[in-house]
């Protein structure tokens, strides 16, 4: 009896207590965490926010540009006073000046004078040419008080009764054109977003079909030992969109950094050609 109760106290334990023991109590991803293909995703998803992200800042700074443009354009008009052989050049722009002056609506008025206007022209003819022959016509540049619409039909109408060779452009067509082609640089750089965003998708979806095509043996064991459906496909999910948030975030910030570094510049330059 004492052989037997010495051989139940020294009775060994089951084989699966000891192979718990054994094993590691860790959890290994279905997908590798670093491989050729992650860091090669990783570096695309990077690229692709950079261009995303510049895409969309070039589009905000474009419409921005735009406005700023238009309205201080449309805050001014010019007035032309060309030269006329029986009237006396400097009287009519005075005449012109005070016209506009008195009109509704309008904040200040500024004569060019002779040089001035000669100065006008060098971009197209050069500088140290003698304008003394040409026929220069003689600029007035009307500002409209912010707000304000001032009565344009009546400036035109009052200078073309009392000056003759006096015209009013209010560049008009200038602002169209310009808002036509600010319309037509966003339009241009959404369709290259939406472009780069589809890239993006589509090079993330290649490559988790990619993962699941190198893996496939490893899926087919899960299988078999009973795990489901939503567990293997939340693994994948789960790795990808670990990805794709590291990707994004290295391209996100070099955007950033970029931007940063542009206002500084601009800040730097501010006030001069460049």
């Amino acid at each position: 009896m004492a052989a037997h109760s010495d051989y139940d106290e020294e009775e060994p334990a089951p084989a699966h207590a000891a192979a718990e023991d054994v094993l590691p109590r860790t959890q290994a991803s279905i997908v590798p965490e670093d491989s050729i293909s992650g860091r090669a995703l990783l570096a695309v998803i990077a690229i692709m926010t950079f261009l995303a992200a510049l895409t969309l800042g070039a589009v905000v700074l474009v419409r921005t540009a735009a406005g700023e443009w238009q309205s201080a354009v449309a805050r001014e008009v010019t007035v032309q006073v060309r030269p006329s052989a029986d009237r006396n050049l400097d009287a009519d722009v005075q005449r012109a000046a005070a016209l506009a002056s008195g009109t509704a609506g309008v904040a200040g008025v500024r004569a060019y004078t002779k040089e001035e206007s000669g100065r006008l022209l060098e971009p197209w003819l050069g500088s140290g040419l003698a304008l003394d022959e040409l026929p220069v016509p003689r600029m007035i540049v009307v500002r409209i008080a912010p707000g304000e619409t001032a009565d344009l039909d009546g400036l035109r109408t009052q200078l073309a009764a009392q000056i003759p060779g006096a015209s009013l452009d209010d560049h008009r067509a200038f602002i169209d054109r310009m808002r036509a082609m600010a319309r037509s640089a966003v339009a241009v750089g959404l369709a290259i977003l939406a472009l780069v965003l589809a890239a993006t998708m589509l090079s993330v979806v290649f490559a988790t079909r990619g993962a699941m095509s190198t893996n496939r043996q490893i899926i087919e064991v899960l299988h078999v030992v009973g795990a489901r459906q939503s567990f293997i496909a939340g693994e994948f999910q789960r790795h990808f969109l670990l990805l794709g948030l590291k990707g994004g975030a290295i391209g996100g910030a070099a955007a950033m950094a970029l931007f940063a570094l542009a206002g500084l510049l601009s800040n730097w330059f501010k006030g001069t050609p460049g």
